[in-house]
């Protein structure tokens, strides 16, 4: 998959990751009630910050797989998918 996007500064573009669909006792959520997954994959990220004069790079490279907050950053659709995108400081883990 290959995405002309290039985020600026410290920002990042995730693709949330889909929890596969559980059911239980028969019952089927609808895609609307479901919650919006907190895991996510890199798919691009910008070339850092400055601060004090120096370019301070990124802790995340693409392809990792994070966790992020439910409501964090700002969804965009590119070449009809869907995607995020983040400031570093909003990442709250990589998953190994």
């Amino acid at each position: 998959m290959a995405v002309n996007v290039k985020p600026i500064s410290d920002r990042i573009l995730v693709r949330r990751l889909e929890e596969p669909e559980a059911k239980r006792g028969g019952i089927i959520i609808p895609d609307t009630a479901k919650e919006k997954p907190q895991q996510g994959e890199v798919i691009a990220v910008g070339p850092g910050r400055f601060e004090d004069g120096k370019r301070i790079p990124l802790d995340v490279k693409k392809g990792d797989k994070v966790l992020m907050g439910k409501y964090s950053g700002s969804e965009v659709k590119i070449d009809g998918n869907d995607y995020i995108i983040i400031r570093e400081d909003e990442i709250l883990a990589i998953v190994a």
